[in-house]
């Protein structure tokens, strides 16, 4: 299944889930509210200007306007918050599609369960949900607070270090949606962003046994040669010692927690750098050769030493992971 890589308006406004429509609800009550009490204001304030002065009862106004007015609006905002509230999916992985999430400085770590084998299959920066079922994103931290926000799924929830919390979100249609770091965690903290693609629920399963399986083979592919050229550099350059290619010499097999991303699919995905670059070749290869110009304080070195042929080799075995 072909994913367009251009994301939904990152706004509040526009839901694609149960609960994002609930609080986009909650958001036009706040907007149209404050716009009415703000109109009534300024018209009171341009009827008192145009008046000539008279005595004023001011116990009216304070009992009136400064008790009986915010008592009645805002019981009535109570009651009804809590009426659409109960409405929510309740935060819990019981009968949902379980995905875990570790936010790091300055990306995410994604895991899935594959139901054929039991093993664990980890991706970054980009989570793929089925469309019309509920997903359960168990979400913690390896350092600092940071807090996962998919306005058009789900309201915000905090990463904690040491600890897992739950957020529930379901796609209504396929579609990709932008997700934001919503604590400031750092440097970087305005380039963490996450996608996620809601599929088709065939489309998706298809999509989680290729995950499941080992890296891309350069054997047998058209430009065989320069894709083993590139692999010979990523083996060169030691770059298994911060990432994982499943099939690739330097990893155990289990899905060990690296330094940096896993590897073994990137080329499937849509960006690079947690959402800060689409992601093709030419990405690939300037965010190789100096990610600090891409992404000042990002964890990863510079591949200063590569000449521009063995770069551009890596880039399109990278690019080749799919």
């Amino acid at each position: 299944m072909a994913i367009e890589s251009s994301a939904t308006a990152q706004s509040v406004l526009h839901p694609a889930g149960p609960d994002a429509s609930i609080i986009a609800d909650f958001a036009w009550v706040l907007f149209i509210g404050g716009a009415v009490i703000f109109a009534g204001v300024m018209a009171l304030m341009v009827i008192a200007a145009r008046r000539r002065p008279e005595p004023v009862n001011p116990r009216r106004w304070i009992v009136g306007a400064g008790f009986a007015f915010p008592v009645v609006v805002l019981s009535i905002l109570l009651v009804w918050s809590t009426w659409r509230s109960a409405e929510l999916t309740p935060q819990t992985s019981k009968g949902a599609f379980t995905v875990g999430v570790t936010a790091k400085m300055w990306w995410w770590e994604v895991r899935y369960h594959d139901p054929a084998s039991g093993r664990e299959i980890t991706s970054a920066n980009e989570i793929r949900i089925p469309v019309g079922r509920p997903v359960y994103l168990g979400l913690t931290s390896s350092d600092v607070i940071h807090s996962l926000w998919i306005p058009a799924l789900n309201g915000k929830m905090d990463t904690v270090p040491g600890r897992v919390t739950g957020l529930t979100i379901q796609a209504d249609k396929p579609g990709v949606y932008r997700a934001q770091c919503a604590e400031y965690c750092g440097e970087q903290h305005a380039r963490m962003a996450l996608h996620v693609v809601a599929m088709a629920p065939d489309a998706f399963d298809r999509w989680l046994a290729n995950e499941a399986r080992p890296a891309a083979t350069t054997a047998g592919a058209p430009d065989e040669q320069l894709l083993e050229r590139g692999r010979a550099a990523f083996l060169a350059q030691r770059c298994q010692a911060c990432h994982t290619v499943r099939g690739v010499g330097g990893e155990s097999g289990n899905g060990n927690v690296r330094l940096g991303p896993d590897l073994t699919h990137v080329g499937s995905r849509l960006h690079i750098a947690a959402g800060t670059l689409r992601n093709h070749r030419g990405a690939l290869a300037g965010w190789v050769a100096d990610p600090q110009s891409i992404k000042p304080g990002a964890r990863m070195p510079a591949a200063a030493d590569l000449d521009g042929e063995t770069l551009h080799a890596l880039a399109a075995y990278l690019e080749h992971l799919k």
